[in-house]
């Protein structure tokens, strides 16, 4: 905000870092997210946005085709693909980290969601942050919880620690609290997730919050939660959060998401906060895309988190 209260564009500079990975789900196709959402115009954005880009490319993942997903884990349960996501996630979190020392705000395009390990990981590792996860789904699964032993569903659990995942020195975040994290948008949650969201001080706003209260009252609420006593905070918006009559390429659709204006307008307090540390758009697959309106959705969302107004 300037001194008069109006709000200004925040003048930063991104680094753009490609994760494309699909270890953490079933559906193929999101390895290539990336690479679509830079074809819908993710630099052309971001500058209309008034912010410097810079692309480093992305990480070298090599394809789960030639891989054996054997179900390895921390301790017990199932987790497929673990050793590769630990892979990818150990060099994410340094890119990550890197990009910050440089004066770069990351911008990490998926790949499915068990990049945030990586991302949330290298921007905890030299500040006390908080997180709002833009979701469908809580992510708060363990390899014992898990249906599918797919670790898409477990990135948050990885990062705080829960369970299984304590110890963990790749996935863990030590400095991300529980009262820190908020989750908005929250319409498919599994029993033990329910249960951990119900004992714990994470802050959870279903899709039934927003309709009571708006959108805007619970955004405003998450970035307090967010923002209280932190150095800055992660956005991980997978585009799953969204309605899938507007967002048709991801991989786990749920009926009953937010609307193409709610999704500007949380993105858009975003931007006014100020507060954002580092971002990740995930679960973007093209293969299930319609003439790829979901990536460049992505992308216009990024754009308004960055500061694009249309005055």
């Amino acid at each position: 905000m300037s001194e008069n209260g109006t709000f200004e564009p925040n003048q930063r500079s991104i680094r753009v870092i490609g994760a494309p990975t699909d270890y953490g789900q079933d559906r193929r196709g999101v390895d290539m997210g990336p690479s679509a959402i830079r074809y819908g115009g993710l630099s052309d954005r971001l500058a209309e946005a008034g912010v410097a880009t810079e692309d480093a490319g992305d990480l070298l993942v090599p394809r789960a085709e030639e891989r054996d997903p054997d179900y390895r884990t921390p301790s017990q349960g199932k987790a497929r693909f673990l050793r590769e996501t630990e892979d990818v996630c150990t060099r994410l979190r340094g890119e990550v980290r890197e990009s910050l020392a440089d004066g770069h705000t990351p911008l990490v395009l998926g790949g499915d969601h068990s990049i945030a390990i990586g991302t949330v990981a290298g921007a905890a590792a030299d500040a006390d942050i908080g997180a709002i996860w833009f979701d469908a789904h809580a992510d708060l699964n363990t390899p014992t919880t898990t249906p599918s032993g797919n670790v898409h569903g477990m990135p948050l659990a990885a990062l705080l620690g829960v369970d299984e995942w304590a110890g963990v020195d790749w996935a863990n975040a030590p400095s991300l609290s529980r009262e820190n994290v908020a989750i908005v948008g929250l319409r498919s949650v599994d029993d033990d997730e329910r249960d951990l969201i119900a004992e714990s001080e994470i802050s959870a706003y279903t899709m039934s919050d927003i309709d009571r209260r708006g959108l805007a009252d619970v955004v405003s609420d998450a970035l307090d939660v967010a923002t209280d006593g932190t150095d800055g905070y992660h956005v991980s918006l997978d585009l799953d959060w969204l309605d899938p009559t507007i967002a048709p390429g991801v991989g786990t659709p749920v009926r009953g998401g937010v609307t193409y204006r709610e999704a500007h307008h949380s993105m858009e307090q975003v931007a006014e906060d100020g507060g954002m540390r580092s971002m990740e758009l995930v679960e973007v697959n093209p293969t299930l895309d319609q003439h790829n309106e979901t990536a460049e959705l992505a992308v216009e969302l990024a754009a308004s988190a960055f500061g694009k107004r249309i005055l």
